[in-house]
């Protein structure tokens, strides 16, 4: 067909393609449809070929709309590609689409039609077009009366959605409660949002984190009443390291190593476990502190809890919902 100016414009416009390649794919095609139809199979093709490389990178943005909420990331693999004005701008239409049409899932997002297909078609012709893999993710929502939104920095990494029980009057309040969300990364609203396999879990943990400390305390009390410093046998290279600087001689670490075996076996064959237990909670009650939104210290305010914090806002006031998501590992 006939490549004018006006048709790699518009083709442009359409699929966000560079010029170079829209006067390619127009030069290509035997119309204007299969024009599109060969930057969209560039697009899939691109896809497939990075499709087991690694989307660290992305877009994270969130908003809110009346009583409803939602998050969403666009991934890609370089920051480059993920600072971009044209991805940025394509995460917010997806994410518009979504609040207008109060999708609830990941799928319901990548079926609603965009332009002259999908949702996740776009994505896929996005990734021919920047050469990258692209994913979509983190999607979730959040409904209630009074939402508060709160994107870290501006910087599109990190976002949080935060429903309170009811609108107050502070307008600060609520992104107050969301930046705490960011900083702090609670695990649940409160003891009763944390599921119990995951206090099962810390509890585990708690109690051979106990155990194994009380095993050591006595390991090095025997060590020191041996006329040794244990520092100077903590790990077998600290041994060989201190052999060879002359501060030990294999004879103390032949020593050490039989005082090690024999008090660990005997402290943990006698523990008390009433003793553990009642340690163990003490950890568990220090995790709920620092994993529980309302538990958690206030951080525009150290010398109380969130909860204390909502409570001094408006009586009775608390937190239904949150959402929060990043593209940095934690």
């Amino acid at each position: 067909m006939e490549v004018t100016m006006s048709d790699i414009k518009k083709l442009r416009e359409q699929t966000g393609a560079g010029l170079a390649d829209c006067k390619k794919a127009l030069a290509e095609a035997e119309n204007y449809d299969g024009a599109v139809e060969i930057i969209r199979k560039k697009g899939q093709a691109v896809a497939a070929k990075r499709s087991d490389r690694e989307a660290a990178e992305g877009c994270v943005l969130a908003k809110v709309d009346g009583n409803f909420g939602a998050i969403i990331a666009l991934k890609c693999e370089t920051d480059f590609v993920a600072n971009n004005a044209d991805f940025v701008a394509l995460t917010r239409e997806i994410l518009d689409l979504a609040v207008a049409n109060r999708c609830k899932t990941l799928e319901e997002v990548k079926a609603l039609p965009y332009g002259n297909a999908t949702v996740a078609d776009a994505v896929v012709d996005r990734s021919g077009i920047t050469g990258e893999k692209m994913e979509l993710d983190g999607y979730s929502v959040v409904e209630g009366e009074a939402i508060s939104v709160y994107n870290h920095q501006n910087k599109n990494v990190l976002c949080t959605l935060v429903a309170l029980s009811q609108p107050v009057s502070d307008e600060e309040c609520g992104r107050n409660i969301a930046m705490q969300v960011a900083s702090a990364a609670p695990a649940g609203i409160d003891q009763a949002s944390i599921s119990q396999e995951v206090i099962d879990a810390e509890l585990r943990v708690a109690i051979e984190k106990t155990k194994e400390e009380q095993v050591q305390k006595a390991v090095e009390a025997a060590i020191k009443k041996a006329g040794y410093n244990p520092a100077h046998f903590d790990s077998e290279d600290h041994m060989e390291s201190n052999q060879t600087k002359g501060w030990i001689t294999a004879e103390d670490v032949a020593a050490v190593k039989e005082i090690i075996a024999t008090v660990s076996a005997e402290k943990a064959a006698s523990l008390n476990e009433t003793m553990i237990q009642n340690i163990a909670q003490g950890r568990l009650k220090k995790f709920f502190k620092e994993n529980c939104l309302l538990e958690q210290e206030y951080i525009w305010d150290k010398g109380q809890t969130v909860g204390q914090y909502l409570n001094s806002v408006e009586k009775g006031l608390t937190v239904v919902s949150f959402k929060r998501f990043t593209l940095r590992a934690e």
